[in-house]
């Protein structure tokens, strides 16, 4: 009678067949190195503990990665969700689990360690967060395969995001719009992809000649996903109010922000380019609703590519690396029409 035991494990059919759990996960993965009467007592040992094999059982003496980690500082705002959803349309295609691990926006370098401190995963795609020394070290002794988005390490395959080309291409439209008088929306957090952002912003107001209103770069108070949130934009809107003076147009350090700041715009009674124009930051969905102009980092593709060369890396072992950096283009949509056009 076949037992109706639910927690049957492979360890329990190697000691009912008398071989090794690695034999038994050679049968499982149809190896040919195992020897027909072998696999007749494998397979009658599964079939009497009525074992079902899962992914794990099936890899356990293999050492084929299982768990591949997705370590990210949020993974509610829409910015990561973009990156995500292309390794979820891609991860399919691998036969691993996967686990989200939200380090944190405060302090990601942080949880990444805490993370690789309890050495939970086979795998990881890290998303935004830049590796210290101490991560580069657990990495090593782990032997994990890992892949960046985001950010870039001389050791690492990564696909890098070219920011400051992306502040540089916000600062240039505005002032080719005709906009002299513009003004910044920073996170209240220091980050590095906002630090770079804002350079290449102020690298094209001093390439154009154009006056630099350092009282105009401004941020909210919210810290919540380091004030990339529309909140942060709402509040920012109502500290231009606070001070008596709107910049002509608004350069939001993520769409996210944009948002927050349309809204605030309009409970005050300003118009969407008319008295201010607007832009932000990703290309996220709602952004198209809006007709906002933003920035596109082609976060899905990111995702999408980061995932493949993870596989690369998992089935072909190189030490070769895939280092690249990411382009943005801009999205030009109403929100920063030039007045009067």
């Amino acid at each position: 009678m076949k037992s109706k035991n639910k927690k049957i494990t492979i360890y329990q059919v190697a000691q009912r067949a008398g071989v090794a759990i690695s034999t038994v996960s050679r049968v499982l993965n149809n190896s040919p190195n195992v020897s027909q009467k072998t696999k007749d007592k494998v397979n009658e040992a599964i079939s009497a503990l009525n074992f079902r094999p899962q992914v794990s059982a099936r890899k356990l003496a293999s050492r084929e990665p299982q768990m591949l980690a997705i370590a990210v500082p949020s993974f509610t705002t829409p910015y990561f969700n973009e990156v995500l959803k292309g390794v979820k349309d891609e991860i399919k295609d691998l036969d691993l689990d996967i686990v989200i691990y939200n380090t944190g926006s405060k302090n990601p370098q942080e949880g990444i360690e805490n993370f690789f401190f309890r050495g939970t995963a086979d795998a990881v795609i890290a998303i935004s967060i830049d590796i210290s020394e101490t991560v580069h070290q657990q990495v090593q002794a782990s032997e994990v395969p890992m892949v960046l988005v985001g950010s870039s390490h001389p050791d690492y395959d990564y696909f890098e995001l070219n920011n400051k080309k992306g502040g540089f291409l916000a600062g240039e439209h505005l002032i080719k719009q005709g906009y002299e008088k513009i003004g910044m929306v920073r996170p209240v957090l220091d980050t590095k992809s906002a630090n770079l952002r804002e350079i290449g912003f102020r690298d094209a107001l001093k390439e154009f000649k154009m006056p630099v209103h350092d009282h105009l770069f401004i941020s909210g108070e919210s810290t919540k996903h380091a004030g990339y949130t529309e909140e942060a934009g709402y509040e920012a809107i109502y500290e231009y109010h606070r001070i008596g003076e709107f910049p002509d147009a608004i350069f939001c350090s993520n769409d996210t922000q944009a948002i927050g700041a349309y809204h605030a715009l309009s409970k005050l009674g300003l118009r969407v380019p008319e008295d201010v124009a607007l832009m932000g930051y990703d290309n996220i969905k709602f952004t198209k609703y809006l007709d906002l102009t933003t920035v596109d980092q082609k976060m899905y593709m990111v995702g999408v590519d980061a995932t493949k060369r993870l596989a690369e890396i998992i089935k072909r072992p190189s030490d070769q690396k895939v280092q690249k950096t990411i382009d943005p283009i801009l999205v030009i949509r109403d929100s920063t029409k030039r007045r009067g056009a």
